[in-house]
């Protein structure tokens, strides 16, 4: 194996819209040759404080297995955190981020560090707007019996039709 790519959008309506997940894949593509990249991961999971990423999992135990390399279209894809971006440099997993090829451990520490201090800022910011909004957010029809009712069905339709809970 060569290497195992990884595509990822925070949003739901990020990866519905499929710009975001295109861009990392022609970047990746553009990088290496699309016959030298065995399988692809795409996750739909914000990188910020996020513990357990399922696919990313998978498709670090793929590299580990197969020594293979992890491809990634930017570090901040990866993880906007630190901890696990230095934890994973510790594990020997190989990865390349396709936006700083020529990144040493010293550097990729560094734009670790500042994403996940954008990340913070950004949810601060957006807190700091919440905040000072004089406008309602949400439904009050939401608050009903029959709206948590709904609510309720909702959830359970999305757990019996979750791709991670079938594989599981």
């Amino acid at each position: 194996m060569n290497y195992i790519a990884y595509y990822r959008v925070s949003t739901k309506k990020q990866g519905d819209s499929g710009l975001g997940l295109k861009a990392q894949k022609q970047a990746v593509e553009k990088y290496v040759h699309p016959d030298l990249i065995d399988m692809e991961f795409t996750e739909i999971e914000t990188g910020t404080n996020k513990r357990y990423r399922p696919i990313l999992n998978e498709a670090i135990e793929l590299c580990k297995k197969h020594n293979a390399t992890l491809i990634i279209a930017k570090l901040d894809r990866l993880a906007r955190n630190v901890s696990f971006v230095s934890n994973l440099m510790d594990s020997d997993v190989k990865f390349k981020a396709v936006d700083m090829p020529d990144a040493n451990n010293l550097t990729i520490n560094i734009m670790s560090a500042i994403a996940q201090n954008e990340a913070k800022v950004i949810s601060k910011r957006i807190k700091e707007a919440l905040a000072q909004s004089t406008k309602k957010l949400g439904n009050p029809q939401n608050l009903t019996i029959q709206g948590r009712l709904k609510g309720v069905e909702s959830i359970k339709h999305k757990a019996r039709h979750n791709e991670h809970n079938r594989r599981a």
